[in-house]
């Protein structure tokens, strides 16, 4: 596939670079030393986690509790795009390395903003149909002189840094089968590492490494087994066959590696988080049970070779898309009066653990979020002690806590040494599971294997106040809360800290800063769109920076039965601040939307059966729950195509491919399209307003 490049100020850009560069030292190519000795040179943010550990921690201190205050923009960037934002801004040497939705990536000068080049893969926006949840993009990875990024459909293609030209660009995925990427690469020893998501689809998980040179492909390592009858491709392999039974091979097996990749210099290690079983439900995938490796675990492997070294699996026998793909942190905790290595993970299940990095031998695992599907953690096995009725026995429901959206996500938490404390996205939330008699596998649509629902509101008052998110301080040494605030929103962020004591968070339109010690509000800025993904810190000359980049999450729900009069214009940014700047955002257009009223249409509970049960399949992932879309996407309960004949054009002939809304005609009859309609009309009718509720992200 061609790429374009779109460059504005190509004259005079080199000179620009060079007068950027000038005032952050040390500069030059980007190496594992520079990631790895990043303290040394605080100013830039040359890694996702900023260093190698990934603890998010900024060093720089000019902007302290006593004057954050002051704190004001000082510029901001426009995307182009509409898609939710989920990207960590890289800065090197003065200037910043940010993407959007779809892949597309932006240098932009990192004191005013300005946009050095911009690089578009051109993704077929079709394949946006085999993606869970929106076209994300977590960030970038630098080496050399070289930036490197993941494309949502399954390329890794390296640019030049100066100019956004295509150095290389190759495919890391089987495009005819639904793998999409949407997180960062990482680089360490010469080497790109990237995963992939697609379980829910229906594929086989893996991370590769490739040469940062060459883009050739250095070596690749599955989460699950295949076929035995084919060969294993190593020992590990036929390890972990003997953790699966039946013919998962046939379903993918899940296992995808679609956000953590964590080098370890100190012991030349590579930490990767894989992700839950295709399907979920494992009486389908591995009907006599198995902890099915390595779905839900963090493996050790060898960055030159991708050799097997050790395993820890948060979730033996993954049945509720309980993903161990989450941020992993690194660093050295002082446990019992000993120093050890350790690494510190908040996945989906509710708990928060300490895991020795050494061996991976569990040291400590808490509860930081309402769960019910585990008493406890067995410290000596490693091993959950799982409450029965949660594996949704028989035909039993259950409703899970924290349920598939997690407790933890994607939203990176940070650690700060100064505080001892980890700053993290705490989330109690629940989903109705019940076992799917006579599960097909279909194309282009979730393949889950349980009947999920989400529940309108928790059953009893006591698991009501559970309910919600909170911004939580988490002791990793006394595995407890320090402060816990809560927030008005399910969503949650991710984290910041900087040794001037403080702690950035969203979770709403605004970005607050908090007091690192004790949770208290000392700065607010209204982003006008959502605030989920994470912030960074920098400094150029004598100036320190915080930047974000926002955007609707997939999760932000409209509330009610149309947008309100009010709700803000879905404009993605960049937001820069410093200290006494003074710069103020477009005004908003707050203009009421034109709807209409639904069509009035009889049908039978048989269709409409039929219609929701198509709907969940093939729609729900884009247009949410009930037909009630998220921000980024339309409300089909007000699309012009429900009684203008023109439904099947769009459903089954693709006429808006070109928008992002492949064609299904392959997977639906023309009855089945039909039906899908009714349901949507069926779900207008209701006019029900919209559960603050989100949905699993990768």
């Amino acid at each position: 596939m061609s790429a374009t490049r779109f460059m504005a100020g190509v004259l005079g850009v080199a000179a620009l670079l060079l007068t950027v560069a000038c005032d952050s030292a040390p500069s030059g190519p980007v190496t594992g030393q520079r990631i790895a000795n990043g303290d040394k040179e605080p100013g830039n943010w040359l890694a996702h986690g900023r260093d190698y550990k990934e603890q998010r921690f900024s060093p720089l201190k000019q902007i302290d509790t006593k004057n954050v205050a002051n704190l004001g923009l000082a510029w901001s960037f426009d995307f182009d795009e509409i898609e939710p934002i989920e990207s960590t801004p890289l800065v090197a040497d003065g200037v910043m390395y940010v993407t959007s939705s779809w892949s597309k990536v932006f240098a932009l000068d990192a004191r005013t903003g300005k946009q050095l080049w911009a690089f578009d893969p051109e993704v077929d926006k079709a394949r946006l149909a085999l993606v869970c949840c929106s076209a994300v993009n977590r960030g970038v990875a630098m080496w050399n002189d070289k930036i490197y990024v993941g494309t949502i459909d399954g390329r890794l293609i390296a640019l030049d840094a100066k100019t956004g030209r295509v150095v290389w660009d190759v495919l890391t995925v089987d495009q005819s089968k639904p793998y999409t990427i949407t997180g960062a690469p990482r680089a360490a020893k010469g080497k790109i590492f990237i995963g992939n998501a697609g379980a829910d689809y229906g594929v086989r998980g893996y991370v590769s490494a490739f040469d940062a040179e060459t883009g050739k492909q250095v070596w690749r390592f599955y989460a699950v087994p295949g076929n035995p009858a084919d060969g294993f491709e190593d020992k590990t392999q036929e390890m972990a066959a003997k953790t699966w039974t039946g013919e998962w091979w046939k379903y993918g097996g899940g296992g995808t590696a679609w956000d953590s990749i964590v080098y370890d210099p100190e012991l030349d290690l590579l930490y990767v988080g894989f992700g839950n079983g295709s399907p979920w439900n494992r009486r389908i995938r591995s009907p006599d049970g198995g902890d099915n490796l390595f779905l839900a675990s963090i493996v050790a492997m060898k960055p030159d070779t991708g050799e097997y070294v050790w395993h820890y699996q948060v979730n033996p026998g993954e049945t509720w898309d309980f993903s161990a793909t989450m941020p992993i942190i690194q660093a050295t905790l002082k446990i019992d009066g000993k120093d050890r290595k350790v690494l510190m993970q908040a996945p989906k299940n509710g708990f928060f653990y300490v895991i020795d990095r050494t061996n991976g031998k569990l040291i400590s695992a808490k509860a930081h979020a309402f769960q019910n599907w585990a008493t406890d953690i067995d410290v000596a096995s490693g091993r959950p002690n799982e409450i029965a009725a949660a594996r949704y026995p028989g035909e039993e429901s259950y409703l899970v806590a924290p349920g598939a959206a997690g407790a933890g996500n994607w939203q990176p938490p940070s650690y700060s040494p100064q505080t001892g404390l980890v700053y993290m996205m705490s989330r109690g939330t629940g989903m109705i599971y019940e076992h799917e008699a006579g599960f097909q596998m279909h194309e282009q649509a979730f393949n889950e294997g349980d009947e999920r629902r989400i529940p309108k509101k928790p059953p009893n008052a006591d698991d009501r106040k559970n309910f919600g998110s909170s911004l939580v301080a988490w002791d990793p040494v006394k595995q407890q809360e320090a402060w816990r605030l809560k927030q008005p929103f399910s969503r949650g962020s991710g984290a910041l800290s900087t040794a001037g004591g403080l702690v950035f968070y969203g979770g709403t339109t605004d970005l607050k800063a908090y007091d690192a010690t004790n949770g208290k509000e000392l700065w607010s800025f209204n982003a006008l769109n959502a605030v989920t993904a994470p912030a960074i810190s920098y400094m150029i000359g004598d100036e320190q920076y915080i930047a974000i980049a926002v955007g609707w999450g997939y999760a932000t729900l409209v509330k009610g039965p149309v947008p309100h009069p009010k709700e803000l214009p879905n404009t993605n940014r960049v937001l820069v601040f410093k200290l006494g700047a003074k710069a103020h955002l477009p005004p908003v257009n707050a203009e009421v939307p034109t709807l209409r009223k639904p069509p009035t249409v009889k049908v039978d509970a048989a269709v409409l059966e039929t219609g929701a049960i198509q709907y969940e399949l093939y729609c729900s992932a884009c247009h949410g729950f009930n037909a009630i879309g998220p921000k980024t996407r339309p409300d089909l309960r007000f699309s012009d195509f429900l009684d203008n004949g023109d439904w099947n054009t769009v459903l089954l002939d693709g006429a808006l491919k070109a928008n992002g809304m492949a064609s299904f005609g392959k997977q639906l009859s023309p009855a089945e399209s039909d039906a899908i309609r009714q349901y949507v009309i069926g779900e207008a009718q209701k006019n029900t307003e919209t559960p603050d509720v989100v949905l699993p992200h990768q």
